[in-house]
């Protein structure tokens, strides 16, 4: 397969790499991450956003990253067995309520640029978080990017979201390089991204060098001055959060 053939392109996705982007907002020191206090904070020191999306029971897309409550609140049990309207009543360790996309996209209101991961299961269905995500973004004015590990999401929203930078989030992790390698291949040529987001482990990496040609490759998530230093030799845009953004 030719690198260039796996990959797609789009047409505005420039700003990509002219940001730092706040990992789940800028949190700490009292401020629960993909919270609204979180993303003032982001928007204030002139950062991009990037935030995680889930599925609610009755449909909605709303901004938290774990599966479960117990993390991030007093609650506990599956964020995706609750509705939307309990999940609005649900406090945060910071005192703030669990916002929806839409609700997201609003207080933004374009003043940064978002990145907006989709979570995904192998074996959850995937298609009503995507719709709704879709959805959430019909009609939004400001830089926004979606992003996933799911080939499959990246590849369906090719037609839903054809304006829209479309990302491939890939990581190692554990797995052996040559085994990894493969898949990532596969995956991005089912996916097709416009961009691709790696983990900052991985870097510096040939095949990621040569895909960095063609599209915009931002890393995750970068902790450390030294990890934003690699960040800034080897990626294009960097994903940081507390000290890779001091």
């Amino acid at each position: 397969m030719v690198p260039g053939r796996l990959l797609a392109s789009v047409e505005g996705q420039d700003w990509l790499g002219d940001w730092i982007y706040a990992h789940r907002g800028l949190h700490g020191a009292g401020i629960c991450e993909n919270s609204p206090a979180a993303f003032a904070a982001a928007i204030a020191a002139g950062l991009g956003i990037e935030c995680d999306v889930q599925l609610s029971r009755d449909g909605q897309a709303m901004v938290f990253h774990d599966w479960t409550l117990e993390r991030l609140t007093a609650e506990t049990g599956a964020l995706r067995e609750r509705d939307a309207a309990d999940l609005a009543r649900i406090e945060l360790h910071s005192g703030e309520r669990i916002p929806t996309l839409p609700d997201f996209l609003a207080f933004v209101g374009g003043r940064v640029p978002v990145l907006i991961e989709v979570k995904s299961k192998r074996h959850m269905a995937w298609k009503p978080l995507a719709r709704a995500v879709v959805a959430a973004l019909r009609g939004y004015r400001g830089a926004a990017a979606v992003m996933s590990f799911d080939p499959r999401i990246v590849r369906w929203l090719e037609k839903r979201l054809p304006n829209r930078p479309r990302g491939l989030v890939t990581g190692r992790g554990e797995r052996r390089r040559l085994a990894f390698g493969i898949e990532r291949a596969v995956a991005v040529a089912h996916a097709r991204p416009t961009f691709l987001a790696c983990d900052i482990r991985d870097l510096p990496d040939p095949w990621l060098a040569r895909q960095r040609a063609r599209v915009p490759l931002l890393t995750w998530t970068v902790r450390t001055p030294a990890l934003m230093a690699r960040a800034r030799l080897h990626a294009d845009a960097p994903i940081a959060e507390g000290a890779g953004l001091s």
